[in-house]
């Protein structure tokens, strides 16, 4: 796989330094964080540390930050037992337990008219368009914007938020639900009572350390500016594909954005096929949400900002990252137009 350029940051990011170093040295804590003795509280200790780092990188200090195995279970804790209204661009982890009856206009945005009994994320993982989130909402998914977004749970006025150790540079399966003080969140999971009575079962331990670090690390990260120079580098590239062809769509872009997301729609072009070819050329992109068990088909979100079926099938996702260079950059925008004239050529297509 050497020489291959990944463009598939809002999938999944590379495990950080900071998180695969937090995890090794997690792996010689023998205790039970359940257990009273020496061992135990070593092990409850670092639990505790990750906790506290989680919430300081979420603005979230004061609040309840329960251990899951990833958003999805965040996302049934949260919302299991409540009637909460969604938009159809949610992730389909909370498109599952809400109504989705709520409409979003060309560009995104989401018209909300009860925040309490709704659920809104803070930015699409698709198209990269972030919501502005009214006071009050009861559960936020914040997956996306954890670690890119300035954003502070306290100052959110969100009652609830999801989050996922791997958007940021941690582990795979682990992530948190983030509770205000005073929220009822009914335990799913029951049994001896770990994670505050919320969420039964032994810690993840080696999980929880590294997104902790993870979490920690992308706060500096965000602090250092890091993300303005991939905002450069995701604008370098649409303005490369803008110059070359006057039929691809940049979804979203009238609208506050991730700084590393471009969702390209090119009307006729497949995504399923885009990917194909870009994966053979070396390049790692998707054609929407990665959590779909691997299928591709029309986006739920572009359907939903009104484009047709064929349309909304005709979309790629390129997300980028702190290690993503102009070079690559540059790299992918050369081939994908490549592969758009053999694509006209084929089909005739203008």
């Amino acid at each position: 796989m050497s020489g291959r350029i990944y463009l598939d940051y809002n999938a999944t990011a590379p495990l950080r330094d900071e998180a695969r170093t937090a995890m090794i040295a997690a792996m010689d804590i023998i205790g039970n964080p359940s257990s009273v003795h020496a061992e135990g509280r070593a092990a409850k200790a670092l639990v505790e540390r990750a906790r506290a780092q989680v919430a300081t990188a979420l603005g979230a200090d004061g609040a309840d930050v329960i251990f899951t195995s990833g958003a999805t279970e965040a996302a049934a804790l949260a919302c299991a037992g409540r009637e909460l209204a969604s938009a159809p661009v949610e992730h389909e982890a909370v498109a599952a337990w809400t109504d989705g009856t709520l409409e979003c206009s060309a560009e995104g945005a989401v018209a909300v008219a009860d925040p309490r009994r709704t659920a809104l994320q803070l930015a699409n993982s698709e198209t990269g368009v972030i919501q502005n989130l009214p006071e009050g909402i009861a559960v936020c998914d914040m997956t996306q914007g954890f670690g890119k977004l300035p954003i502070a749970f306290n100052w959110s006025g969100a009652q609830m938020a999801l989050v996922s150790a791997h958007k940021l540079g941690g582990p795979k399966g682990v992530g948190a639900l983030v509770v205000r003080r005073g929220t009822d969140v009914a335990a799913q999971i029951r049994g001896g009572g770990q994670e505050m009575g919320r969420r039964s079962g032994t810690e993840n331990i080696m999980g929880i350390a590294g997104f902790g670090a993870a979490a920690e690390a992308a706060a500096r990260d965000m602090e250092a500016g890091i993300w303005d120079r991939v905002e450069k580098l995701r604008n370098i590239l649409e303005k490369t594909i803008a110059d070359a062809v006057n039929k691809t769509i940049f979804v979203g872009k009238g609208s506050g954005r991730l700084p590393n997301t471009t969702c390209l729609l090119t009307p006729g072009w497949k995504g399923e096929t885009q990917v194909m070819a870009m994966d053979l050329a070396g390049f790692a992109v998707s054609a929407g949400s990665a959590c779909s068990s691997g299928k591709v088909r029309a986006s739920a979100v572009l359907r939903a900002m009104g484009f047709g079926n064929e349309d909304a099938a005709s979309a790629i996702r390129v997300s980028l990252g702190p290690q993503t260079t102009e070079d690559e950059i540059m790299r992918f925008a050369d081939t994908w137009l490549k592969h758009l004239e053999r694509h006209r050529a084929r089909t005739g297509a203008l």
